[in-house]
């Protein structure tokens, strides 16, 4: 939006009579009168007690004094321009909002601080979180009711776009005293006399455990199934089994101290994908930009963490 100024449109009405050398195509191009482009000028000829045009047959061509004051308003055209950018981006970022949806296992973790990031940097924003399996993250980003998501294993969902990726190991997540710690690989016959806690539908590690048990004709002799991750992760904690699960599910364990990662080394056990995602060509707000910045940022330094694992 242009603004309503006696200078602003000045400058509009001078510049365009620099560039075509005359008042009537001046005029034309601004769809305003010749008599308003050329009181304008005769006015700031009078005020600055100069000449800005020679007035020559072939139209009017810059002085010196015009060729000086031309420089300055381009310069002051762009320079104003860079102020009003910034002008919207602090208004945008004052109202901003973001909506994102995240997988349960997201919850604690590297997420977590980008959210204090963006706290700390832009504490007037509203976060709206949606805490759901990948299908419905998927759902949510192709229906436009967040701006992005985070979710596994999207090559599922061909019409996501993946900003950035990580490659997520399975293993088995022990107590710290569980005689596995010690290992340096770890198998499935490794196993055989624990109690296994079994991820459930529909989370989608469940998956990954039930064709691995089938895939090597593997039985647990004890098992308990549940579909809630935190649960699991309190049986470990309390001994009363271990649980074949994602790095992710066990991460901010991990960085506790509080459980083990180990591995699983079998063939045909391929890695989940955590990816962070949005819809194609999806115009997303100037905070939510930021933030996904940061996320990727995360990540990058999430996958450095996963080295010793890999």
């Amino acid at each position: 939006m242009p603004v309503n100024t006696t200078f602003s449109r000045f400058s509009d009405y001078f510049i365009a009579v620099a560039k075509t050398g005359s008042l009537r195509k001046a005029a034309d191009q601004l769809y305003i009168s010749v008599s308003a482009v050329h009181r304008q000028i005769a006015l700031a000829e009078e005020e600055f007690g100069i000449d800005l045009f020679e007035r020559l047959p072939s139209g009017l061509k810059l002085t010196l004094a015009g060729e000086l004051l031309y420089a300055d308003l381009i310069k002051w055209q762009k320079e104003f321009q860079l102020t009003r950018n910034r002008f919207d981006e602090i208004q945008g970022l004052s109202r901003g909002t973001i909506d994102c949806g995240l997988i349960s296992a997201l919850s604690d973790g590297f997420v977590l601080d980008s959210i204090q990031y963006m706290y700390d940097n832009y504490p007037w924003i509203n976060f709206n979180f949606h805490i759901q399996d990948s299908e419905t993250v998927s759902n949510m980003i192709m229906d436009a009711e967040i701006d992005f998501g985070i979710l596994l294993n999207p090559k599922g969902h061909h019409q996501l776009e993946v900003l950035s990726f990580v490659e997520i190991p399975i293993g088995f997540v022990l107590p710290k005293d569980h005689p596995l710690t010690k290992n340096e690989k770890v198998y499935l016959s490794d196993s055989v006399n624990d109690k296994h806690l079994i991820p459930g539908a529909p989370l989608i590690i469940h998956d990954y455990v039930q064709t691995l048990y089938k895939h090597h004709k593997f039985s647990p002799q004890q098992h308990l199934d549940c579909n809630d991750i935190r649960m699991i992760m309190s049986l470990i904690q309390k001994n009363l089994g271990i649980g074949l699960l994602s790095f992710i599910d066990a991460y901010p364990y991990l960085e506790r101290g509080e459980l083990v990662f180990k591995p699983i080394r079998e063939k045909g056990l391929y890695p989940l994908t955590l990816a962070l995602c949005v819809a194609p060509k999806r115009q997303l707000s100037r905070v939510s930009q930021i933030m996904i910045k940061h996320l990727i940022e995360q990540i990058e330094v999430f996958k450095l963490k996963l080295i010793p694992y890999q």
